[in-house]
């Protein structure tokens, strides 16, 4: 069997120059299989190669000079890689693709209703119907993400490709402009099939009520990723399936609205005046009054709560996020955090175990106190508080040499905490047991009695056991 045992690494056996290889890619049109051939021909020593050595000599050839690629349409899975791989993965906060992935698990985001639309006490308010709530600090990510799982982030497809004068032809993998393998495609304006098909996007039927609730820190958010997709935050389009499903308010328009100027009812003009105005300042009092009652019907419908979940990617300290999110949250609401290091979410666990949940129901403190130092949050309000983290790494599958590869990128673990919103119950709370029949001995007589155990309805309550004879 032949080895490589007296090859001698000799960089002369490569008869073509650089200058011949810069000239022949100059005037060479094709995809680079010519460029290759001639090389692997000009080779002296080529037969001494092994057959391991010869392949991996063509494949690294093949990678440097024949220029090959797929054309695929644009995902948030796609979106994460390159952001995280090619850009500022600081901008995502070293969000991965298989951390968005256990997000959207945990958080049970889907495109239908898990629960009916009702109206508030006012008849004003419309809560319910499929509604999460989301703090997003991934330049819109996030957002991406949870709207591509509703199935409201993409536009909708403009029919079949057509290959023709009036079409881009979609070229098969391998293809180049002016690659005369693209040739067979026929350039009329008959339509034909294409030879390749790019992936298809994932069938999810559009949400009808559901709705992404964003709460921004700033006069305006960051959604920057959503150009991507065809949506502008500052000048959205009515055609886009987001418009109707994307609400946005400030953290100062939902907890303290009366200080925001731009909740405040702008002054009423009766018919008469404005008949007596100009179109231009009749036109810019209609636009502040169609503002206004945008921006009040979404502050008023946050605040009455009854969110299906709550997601949270910021770098803003997570217990103050929670300490006024989780309120307005239905019960078995999921909430998900994501933090690119694990101790803030360990203090969530801690603020929320079953021992600061005890000692709160054994000696409650005053409402008006909360929060104080040993309760930050209520612990009563969040069940099963749980870190997870999943990465997954690349391994080279080759006969006899499968292994995990040494080299890859960086940066920070990723960890998300999740937890089941609880409705704690109100007043005195009593538990009762089954009757069971006994025997007991009186006076040398056995008789039956019957007793009744009470079990413990909460961590901390007596356990009674009393006998009826």
């Amino acid at each position: 069997m032949r080895t490589n045992r007296m090859i001698i690494d000799d960089p002369n056996s490569q008869i073509m120059t650089m200058e011949e290889i810069e000239e022949m890619k100059a005037r060479n049109t094709g995809s680079g299989k010519d460029l290759v051939a001639k090389i692997l021909d000009s080779h002296s020593a080529l037969d001494q190669k092994t057959a391991f050595a010869l392949a991996k000599y063509t494949l690294r050839k093949t990678k440097k000079y024949l220029r090959r690629f797929t054309v695929l349409p644009l995902d948030v899975s796609t979106l994460a890689r390159w952001v995280f791989v090619e850009k500022e993965p600081m901008k995502t906060m070293e969000m991965r693709d298989e951390i968005l992935a256990l997000i959207g698990s945990w958080s049970n985001v889907h495109c239908t209703p898990s629960t009916m639309a009702s109206v508030s006490s006012d008849e004003t308010i419309m809560v319910g119907g499929g509604r999460w709530l989301v703090i997003d600090e991934t330049a819109g990510l996030l957002v991406a993400y949870m709207a591509e799982k509703m199935g409201i982030l993409h536009l909708p497809e403009q029919g079949v490709h057509q290959v023709g004068k009036e079409a881009s032809p979609i070229q098969e993998p391998g293809a180049v402009n002016g690659d005369k393998s693209s040739e067979n495609m026929t350039s009329n304006n008959t339509t034909t099939t294409p030879q390749h098909y790019p992936r298809p996007r994932r069938s999810t039927l559009p949400a009808t009520t559901n709705t992404i609730t964003l709460i921004h820190a700033k006069e305006q958010p960051n959604l920057s990723l959503l150009k991507y997709f065809h949506y502008d935050a500052f000048n959205p389009s009515a055609s886009h399936p987001l418009e109707n499903h994307l609400k946005m308010l400030s953290w100062l328009q939902l907890l303290a609205p009366e200080d925001d100027a731009s909740y405040a009812e702008p002054e009423l003009a009766s018919e008469a005046v404005l008949q007596t105005w100009k179109s231009g300042k009749r036109s810019n009092y209609f636009r502040k009054r169609r503002r206004w009652e945008r921006i009040k019907s979404v502050v008023d419908e946050t605040r009455a709560g009854g969110f299906d979940g709550l997601i949270v990617t910021s770098v803003m300290n997570p217990v103050s996020i929670l300490r006024h999110a989780v309120p307005l949250l239905r019960g078995a609401a999921q909430v998900v955090v994501y933090s690119p290091t694990v101790e803030p979410l360990m203090e969530l666990v801690d603020f929320n175990s079953t021992a600061r949940r005890t000692a709160f129901v054994q000696d409650p403190p005053d409402p008006a106190s909360m929060p104080t130092e040993d309760f930050p949050l209520n612990p009563t309000l969040l069940l099963a508080p749980t870190i997870y983290t999943a990465r997954c790494r690349d391994w080279q599958v080759l006969p006899g040499r499968t292994h995990p590869l040494m080299t890859g990128k960086g940066g920070s673990e990723g960890y998300v905490f999740t937890a089941t919103r609880v409705l704690p119950a109100e007043g005195k709370v009593e538990a009762r047991g089954k009757f069971k029949r006994k025997k007991v001995e009186v006076d040398g007589t056995t008789r039956a009695s019957s007793s009744l155990v009470e079990t413990p309805a909460k961590a901390g309550s007596n356990v009674m056991e009393t006998d009826v004879t």
